[in-house]
């Protein structure tokens, strides 16, 4: 019963416990709710207030941003007003200049009209008088005629004659003076200017050989360059084209070839093999290539420092290769490329005292004998094929003839020509600048002159330009013009089969009468 009585009550309380709970989520929620409606209300109420604010603020920036739309388009419109109006202004003043012009030629051609109306007068006033003289000066010119039994004519051509004959003798005079003056005076002159370039130039000794000394530091070396039965020596010599002399000579080699350039590569490249230490066929063939390629560059550096010391711009690239080979080559033991910078030298100070263009002599000294290192052998005259060589390179006319004449194979037609040839001549004829076998030298010359001897009908002939040119001296009652063409053929064939020589012989057959009479 108790039991009943406790679950009974606490059934109650529970029941009285959840009614208080139910009422007061109720009173919480009702709280609750009214808090958000209120907060609800509020934010409404701030967001109006905010967007008539924003609203406002767009409504304003509208209407500044419209102001100022109007300011601008005003302001074009002001200027284009503006400039409309210049313009008007400009095309009002360039209409009262035109009618300004206008009046001003109206006035002119008025004034011109008066003045051909003048003109036109006087023109005729002169005819009448022109007329009236022509008939005073027929009359007068009849009265001559009669008086001295000559017609006008005839008169005209006797002073014409008259004056001829004096003209031709004070000419005749004053050429025969002028004559005579440049012959006191040329020569010397012309020495006068050679003495002088002479003088300053500088001219070293030629040394130019066949051979090269090669030195070692030992006699060892020898053995090892020679190698195992001579193959490391015939290997050089295959790859150089150099002949190698080892003999009894303590600490040196010989090098003998006639051509410098093959002497210079054996040379450096036994200099490379002996400091490397390793000589072997194998080796030899690549430091010969390696030194044959250096040789090569060498030349175009020389060409370069050539040119540029000598003062010579714009040279073709494939002629400074060629002025830098002269180096490699000589003419009668004189180095040519010494030569040719010395003719230069001597062609520009010539020229200067000629008054005629420095560059362009001292262009063709340098180049006059580039036709002397061709790559591949030629039988044109050096000259005539270093002339090729300018002209396919584009040098100038002037330059061109120059080398081509220095030796006389053909006309010259510039003054830079002669003096091309004069300064190759003075370079070449000084004391030791070339050197050759005196007595070799002299029976050519002999050799050359007795073949031509041996033909009939020569009186005499000389031998000249050290052999290069043979003239012959026919008798002109046994040799026609005919037959001196013929014997100059014969003798050239026959030197060129029976002589061994250096370049080319001119043949020169000379055949002319001469009448001596003796004044008493």
């Amino acid at each position: 019963m108790e039991i009943l009585l406790i679950v009974g009550g606490v059934l109650v309380g529970a029941g009285i416990g959840f009614a208080i709970a139910k009422y007061l989520e109720k009173n919480h929620a009702s709280s609750i709710l009214q808090n958000a409606n209120n907060e609800a209300k509020t934010l409404i109420r701030d967001a109006k207030t905010e967007g008539e604010s924003i609203k406002k603020e767009k409504i304003l920036q509208a209407k500044e941003k419209f102001i100022e739309l109007k300011a601008e388009h005003e302001q074009v419109i002001l200027s284009r007003d503006k400039k409309m109006a210049e313009a008007e202004k400009r095309t009002r003043d360039k209409e009262s200049q035109i009618s300004n012009e206008l009046s001003k030629a109206k006035k002119a051609a008025d004034e011109g009209e008066k003045i051909i109306k003048e003109y036109e007068t006087k023109l005729e006033q002169l005819e009448s008088k022109r007329e009236e003289i022509d008939r005073l000066y027929q009359s007068q010119v009849e009265q001559l005629e009669t008086i001295s039994g000559l017609t006008a004519e005839e008169a005209k051509n006797q002073i014409i004659e008259s004056l001829k004959t004096e003209a031709k003798a004070n000419a005749m005079a004053y050429i025969q003076d002028t004559i005579e003056e440049a012959k006191l005076t040329a020569q010397q002159e012309a020495k006068k200017i050679i003495i002088n370039t002479i003088q300053r130039v500088g001219t070293e000794e030629a040394v130019e050989n066949c051979v090269s000394v090669f030195n070692i530091e030992s006699d060892d070396v020898k053995g090892r360059i020679i190698g195992r039965e001579g193959r490391n020596i015939r290997a050089i010599e295959a790859a150089t084209g150099v002949e190698i002399i080892v003999d009894d000579t303590p600490e040196a080699i010989i090098l003998s070839c006639f051509d410098p350039v093959r002497r210079e590569v054996a040379r450096l490249s036994l200099h490379r093999l002996v400091t490397d230490g390793r000589i072997h066929p194998a080796r030899i063939e690549e430091v010969v290539a390696k030194t044959a390629k250096q040789i090569d560059e060498e030349i175009i550096e020389i060409g370069k420092r050539t040119v540029i010391e000598l003062g010579i711009h714009g040279l073709h690239p494939e002629l400074i290769k060629i002025v830098g080979r002269m180096k490699y080559r000589s003419s009668y033991g004189q180095n040519l490329l010494q030569h040719s910078r010395e003719v230069a030298k001597l062609c520009g100070l010539m020229a200067a005292e000629l008054g005629l263009n420095v560059k362009l002599a001292k262009r063709a000294g340098l180049l006059h004998d580039i036709g002397k290192v061709p790559e591949t052998e030629s039988e044109l005259p050096h000259a005539i094929l270093g002339m090729q060589w300018a002209e396919k390179f584009g040098e100038k006319e002037e330059v061109c003839n120059a080398i081509g004449a220095h030796h006389d194979e053909i006309e010259m037609t510039t003054l830079i020509a002669p003096i091309i040839q004069v300064c190759d001549a003075i370079s070449g004829a000084r004391p030791g600048a070339r050197r050759q076998v005196l007595d070799s030298y002299i029976q050519r010359l002999k050799d050359l002159e007795g073949i031509a001897n041996d033909f009939q009908g020569v009186k005499n002939s000389y031998a000249i330009q050290a052999g290069r040119e043979l003239r012959v001296i026919v008798e002109s009652e046994k040799v026609s013009d005919e037959m001196a063409a013929s014997l100059s053929f014969d003798i050239s064939q026959k030197i060129q089969t029976e002589m061994t020589y250096p370049g080319q012989v001119k043949i020169t057959v000379i055949r002319e009468t001469r009448s001596i009479n003796i004044a008493k």
